[in-house]
């Protein structure tokens, strides 16, 4: 059954890959928000083909204004969770290599995501300057801190980009906590397990300054908070007990 499940899934992930990634293309220049609900469809219809059933929290706390989503980074499945799930207009800070693929990459770009080469440091800046420039403009964007997705689930060390776009930006980091996508696809593995995802927004975070203490604090909040919503051994094991007692002690927040 699970063999059946995986073959369907991909089946449908390159069909509407394919369908919505040229509608977007071709609707986008027509009208600004096209590429985004193509985008949305897209990520809604692959959960489905996966048997993904996502458990939302924490959705009032997108006040509406611009802001920079910030989440853990567990497999494919954080990707169609955000767009499917996220019910504002965002854009996205992606690795390149997703910007040269056939039909996915030109829709990415007509949806205004936003690509980085993190081999380079000078792009990568360069990058990071244009991402802060479009949330002062009014547009938040999602980035996945880890730069990469977790094996094992277990929440990784940050990288500084996002909270370097929230100090240039001025606008506050709203923290995600993606559990259990890495049981739907392992990283070693093609074959699709069905299950659920719990997808738990926190609230704002705002810098306190733009010098590199504030922006190093600030990447340590956001990160807490997110552990704080993961399971036991996603946040880490024994550290994840610290940051429960510390929430407990400070009245549930950071």
């Amino acid at each position: 059954m699970r063999f059946l499940r995986s073959i369907f899934f991909y089946l449908v992930l390159i069909l509407s890959t394919l369908i919505f990634g040229s509608s977007a293309i071709i609707g986008s220049f027509v009208h600004r928000g096209w590429a985004g609900l193509m985008a949305r469809i897209w990520g809604n219809v692959n959960l489905w083909a996966a048997g993904v059933k996502v458990r939302l929290s924490g959705m009032e706390n997108l006040n509406g204004g611009p802001c920079i989503l910030v989440s853990n980074h567990q497999g494919w499945f954080d990707i169609f969770v955000a767009l499917g799930k996220i019910p504002v207009r965002f854009s996205w800070l992606a690795k390149e290599e997703l910007f040269k693929i056939p039909v996915l990459g030109q829709a990415m770009s007509r949806a205004g995501y936003i690509s980085i080469d993190r081999s380079d440091r000078r792009k990568a800046i360069a990058s990071m300057n244009r991402v802060a420039e479009v949330v002062r403009q009014g547009t938040s964007v999602f980035v996945f801190p880890e730069g990469t997705r977790s094996a094992d689930g277990v929440i990784k060390e940050f990288k500084k980009g996002a909270f370097v776009i929230a100090a240039k930006s001025g606008q506050p980091v709203i923290p995600i906590s993606i559990s259990g996508s890495y049981r739907i696809l392992p990283k070693s593995s093609w074959m699709i397990h069905p299950g659920e995802i719990r997808f738990s927004m926190g609230k704002p975070v705002q810098i306190s300054g733009t010098d590199t203490a504030s922006r190093d604090n600030l990447m340590e909040q956001v990160r807490e908070a997110i552990r704080a919503n993961l399971t036991f051994e996603e946040a880490g094991g024994e550290a994840a007990a610290k940051t429960r007692s510390t929430l407990s002690d400070n009245g549930g927040s950071i």
